[in-house]
């Protein structure tokens, strides 16, 4: 095939670079709170005094990420929240582990076992995607204080674990779903099993949507407020809950490079996620959703 030599008219260049600046423009605008962050994080509070909101550090200490770990206050004692970050360690690694296997095993039974009422059954599922969090406060409150759960980490992890059920159920089913039947109904002419048809066939397939279900579990447990505020007592309250005593903390002088280093340390994680995940989860997303 010859080679074509495309040339590109003065029209097209400039309609590229007005999207490239646009594109730019709104990188800058997202990502601004986090600069202003990051900055005020490094400073001394005489140079946030002193300075604007995007002034560069006169001198940079990382005292206040220091005194964010281990000695601000997060309501009855200055203990920093690095105790709770391997609180919310606690919670969301057996919580997005035990709703991925969950959701897993109820997309495989729902695509490729067929039984009678499995649509009611996904149905149901469906419906509890969309209830909000308000409205299972006080049940969810009962049944962890009938099952000895209350103020435990390990309640906090039912709890999440039941609420993602429903989202990653709907994942796996919607991944699932592309799988050839074919490929199921000659397994079990092989003799093969429930159990051995998705360890063997189903889960070596399934990698681009754990690492989506994983992704999103982790970001909603590491990021939840409402479920740790109200399922948790001071000794196991998760980071989100520890970070919002410490910005609202009235003890002494305001710290706004506490603060700041304090909101960067809790969200770190999920930062990190992204930025070393984010295109696997594109990937995942877009995986069999065109069929064939």
């Amino acid at each position: 095939m010859d080679n074509v030599i495309r040339v590109q008219t003065p029209g097209a260049l400039l309609a590229r670079g007005g999207i490239y600046a646009a594109l730019i423009f709104m990188a800058v605008v997202y990502l601004a709170p986090l600069l202003v962050m990051l900055l005020t994080s490094v400073k001394t509070l005489e140079d946030i005094r002193a300075g604007n909101l995007l002034s560069l550090p006169r001198e940079i200490t990382f005292q206040p990420w220091l005194h964010a770990w281990s000695e601000a206050c997060t309501g009855i004692r200055c203990e920093g929240i690095g105790g709770y970050v391997w609180n919310s360690v606690q919670i969301v690694v057996p919580a997005v582990v035990i709703s991925t296997a969950i959701g897993a095993l109820n997309g495989y039974a729902l695509t490729k076992w067929r039984f009678k009422g499995q649509e009611w059954v996904f149905g149901m599922l469906l419906f509890g995607c969309f209830i909000p969090f308000q409205v299972i406060l006080l049940p969810m409150a009962q049944t962890l204080g009938w099952l000895g759960l209350g103020s435990t980490t390990t309640g906090l992890v039912l709890v999440h674990v039941v609420y993602g059920i429903a989202f990653t159920t709907l994942f796996f089913r919607n991944y699932y779903v592309n799988v050839p039947d074919e490929l199921i109904a000659a397994a079990k002419l092989d003799g093969a099993g429930f159990f051995r048809i998705f360890l063997r066939i189903l889960l070596p397939v399934s990698t681009p949507i754990i690492v989506v279900t994983v992704i999103w579990q982790f970001t909603q447990v590491w990021n939840d407020f409402l479920f740790g505020v109200a399922y948790s007592s001071h000794e196991t309250q998760p980071v989100t809950v520890a970070l919002n005593n410490v910005v609202n903390s009235t003890t002494g002088v305001r710290e706004y490079n506490v603060d700041m280093a304090a909101a960067m340390i809790a969200a770190l994680p999920t930062l990190l996620v992204y930025v070393l995940a984010g295109k696997y989860f594109v990937r995942g997303l877009t995986a069999g959703s065109v069929k064939g």
